[in-house]
């Protein structure tokens, strides 16, 4: 049987592995059947593909011995091999180590030089020459997203002609489990492509506005862009929010939102009526989205509308003006602003104001890019979820499972002889449950060089303990979005928290995906642990139009539920005020 819990073999030409980024998109643990049928399985080499493609090395690159040079797991807790993305710096003109390690590791500490691992081979003139012509042809002078577009009209016929799952035989669900692996490859290809492109965007971006003494400017200039796919959910759930505001439907939500779906369902109320026909229109186009959406075994909003409607109640308090349009028009008017701006100081310099409006265009092009290839890939994802959860529907009504969540304890090569003989695994599956559960109570190493320390050496969550800031401390982090607010902290530790979060209150949370989105509409600042200036938290800010610092380290134990605090996005700091 397979090791579990999971711990990759590590690369040892490229020993520097973290968290960052990654733990956006997987928090927790990744599941055996995710690992082995899904994410995983097809990221890593969607991923070496992408690499290649931007021209910066080729595929003899990665160490032949270590099956996940990019994205290995260690205690089942997926990791980016930073190595190879500094390298990616390295060997892209104008960009360098040090603007990789801005973009990912914020300004987080522990964090080894790259000064320290550097190989003799990294600077390569050829590869080097390879990286521009891609920087060139393919970043700044594209046009559009016209893969993209391919991408999202494919996932789009794929849920549209998905069969009712609960007619499927078995070995039909294993089937179309394991039937999109080209699919997501491809998929992941390009949302790692859109990745490494706008983030030379941002960078170039930046690298013009502090060249001309204005550096504050470049989170600005690529703020309220628009057309940003994971923001799409804020505009629906708002849209629901003002029909359940007044009337009958208000009363249903007053009544608390325990049993809200069933009471909307049953209700016959014209109003009601009307309301569930627009709430199963938005479930419809975003049943796939939820916390921690790209594991199969997480619940999305399809799965459970409840989890909708609890953030569409938390939206029903605040006022018409803090609407997600009007606070992204707002945006836009100072992205325009400072464009303005500095097209005024590079009025002299042709060569510098082209280089600028190229740079300019290629950021909010590949923001978008990455924001849709990233939606795009977990939509197929939902379309493995489907078939696996039936499958163990399936197996826990026959007796073989404890539960349906079981079927997701399962490696991919076990799937044959589940069918053939599932009440064989019903110790395995609960054995490794267990071992997975238990897991979440662990805490990853941010940042791994060379070999993992052993799972019985990584700290417990439960037993850790923190120092709560006082008045007047300042918390520094790194700027996400630019803007200076006060307001009450409140702590989520989940987008789906019982906190209360009401119009004007900060978000204080360790990370953010993007069904955190839509709670970002209430909010009128936005502070997380982990991020950076790529990250989900910052784009979605800078989206909204709310101050946002990112990589306050801890910021979710350190500040009291409550306090409260200030935001300068623009220094990057956290002040407690009372």
């Amino acid at each position: 049987m397979p090791d579990w819990p999971i711990f990759d073999a590590t690369s040892k030409t490229f020993p520097l592995y973290s968290r960052a980024n990654v733990g956006e998109i997987f928090p927790d643990p990744i599941s055996p059947l995710n690992a082995s049928v899904g994410f995983q399985e097809y990221l890593e080499p969607g991923w070496r593909d992408a690499f290649v493609a931007c021209g910066v090395w080729d595929h003899d690159v990665y160490d032949a011995g270590v099956g996940r040079n990019i994205l290995p797991a260690f205690g089942s807790y997926l990791y980016i091999n930073m190595s190879l993305m500094r390298l990616f710096g390295v060997r892209v003109p104008g960009m360098g180590a040090e603007a990789v390690d801005l973009q990912y590791f914020g300004d987080m500490p522990g964090i080894p030089s790259y000064e320290s691992e550097r190989r003799d081979f990294d600077d390569d003139p050829a590869y080097s020459e390879k990286a521009g012509a891609w920087l060139m042809n393919d970043v700044l002078l594209a046009q559009g997203l016209p893969a993209y577009d391919a991408d999202r009209a494919e996932v789009l016929a794929i849920r549209g002609e998905r069969p009712d799952v609960a007619s499927l035989s078995d070995s039909q669900l294993v089937e179309r489990l394991t039937s999109f692996g080209d699919v997501q490859q491809r998929f992941f290809q390009h949302h790692i492509e859109s990745s490494l492109k706008s983030g030379v965007g941002l960078g170039a971006v930046a690298q013009v506005a502090a060249a001309v003494g204005r550096p504050e400017l470049g989170l600005t200039l690529v703020s309220g862009i628009g057309d940003v796919d994971s923001a799409g959910p804020s505009n629906g759930m708002w849209s629901l929010s003002r029909l359940a505001r007044t009337g009958p439907v208000a009363a249903l939500f007053d009544a608390g939102v325990a049993g809200l779906d069933e009471r909307i369902v049953a209700s016959t109320d014209p109003a009601v009526v009307a309301f569930r026909a627009q709430l199963d229109a938005f479930l419809a186009e975003w049943d796939f989205r939820g916390p921690g959406e790209w594991e199969l075994r997480s619940k999305t909003w399809g799965l459970a509308p409840e989890l909708a409607l609890h953030t569409v109640d938390r939206m029903r308090t605040v006022g018409d003006d803090e609407a997600p349009a009007v606070k992204n028009a707002a945006r836009a008017a100072e992205r325009e602003a400072a464009t303005a701006s500095l097209r005024e100081l590079l009025a002299g310099n042709a060569e510098a104001a082209g280089q600028f409006e190229a740079a300019l265009h290629a950021a909010a092009l590949w923001l978008r890019g990455r924001e849709r290839s990233r939606t795009t890939s977990a939509m197929l994802v939902h379309e493995l979820r489907l078939p696996a959860l039936e499958l163990g529907r399936r197996g826990a009504a026959a007796g073989h499972l404890d539960t349906p969540e079981q079927i997701y304890m399962l490696f991919a090569e076990e799937l044959g002889d589940y069918l053939a003989n599932p009440g064989a695994f019903t110790a395995v599956v609960r054995e490794r449950e267990q071992v997975y559960l238990d897991l979440f109570d662990h805490e990853p190493p941010f940042v791994v060089v060379g070999d993992p320390p052993p799972l019985a050496e990584w700290k417990r969550r439960s037993a850790r303990t923190r120092t709560t800031a006082q008045v007047g401390e300042v918390i520094q982090g790194v700027s996400g979005c630019t803007g200076v607010t006060r307001g009450r902290a409140r702590i989520f530790t989940d987008p789906d928290d019982d906190a209360e979060l009401e119009p004007g209150d900060i978000l204080v949370a360790p990370i953010t995906d993007p069904s955190w989105t839509p709670l970002f509409v209430a909010a009128s600042a936005v502070v997380v642990d982990v991020g950076a200036p790529f990250s989900h938290a910052a784009i979605v800010s800078r989206e909204l139009g709310i101050p946002c610092v990112v990589s306050a380290s801890d910021a979710t134990g350190r500040i009291p539920d409550g306090a409260t605090i200030e935001v300068d996005g623009t220094a990057a700091t956290v002040t407690i005020i009372g």
